[in-house]
């Protein structure tokens, strides 16, 4: 099942360089300075921040191809969500940029949503079954 999640992590990388910049324009830095920061703010980023990344942006993706989700409600959803991971709109967007900019970063934030994945998969409560008698 890693095939589902490398998938959706790589779609979601892609849009998430896009989804919040319209929440945090006060926060935008000059294309220069953030070219010359991402190799730099990519090594000083833990794996846990990797993790809720992959997985904010995940979420927000889906709220972005939602279509019964009203384009005026989708910001605040996906602002939502990036926050629920644990993370603030400039450290996503700062992650999101530095993961398009190098490579390695990228399949690092891949190999890390699918070892998360996988645990949360194996730690998931098994589905309640029928266990009652006629």
């Amino acid at each position: 099942m890693k095939y589902p999640v490398y998938t959706a992590v790589t779609v979601a990388l892609l849009m998430a360089g896009t989804a919040l910049r319209a929440q945090t324009p006060e926060t935008a830095a000059p294309a220069g300075a953030q070219a010359t920061t991402a190799p730099s703010a990519a090594q000083s980023f833990s794996d846990d921040d990797l993790k809720a990344f992959a997985r904010a942006a995940i979420a927000a993706s889906k709220i972005q191809q939602d279509t019964s989700i009203a384009d005026a409600e989708k910001q605040p959803k996906m602002l939502a969500a990036v926050q629920a991971e644990g993370l603030d709109p400039v450290k996503f967007n700062s992650i999101a940029q530095a993961s398009q900019a190098d490579p390695e970063l990228h399949k690092r934030i891949q190999t890390l949503a699918n070892e998360d994945a996988a645990a949360r998969q194996a730690t998931a409560p098994a589905p309640a079954t029928n266990t009652a008698t006629p």
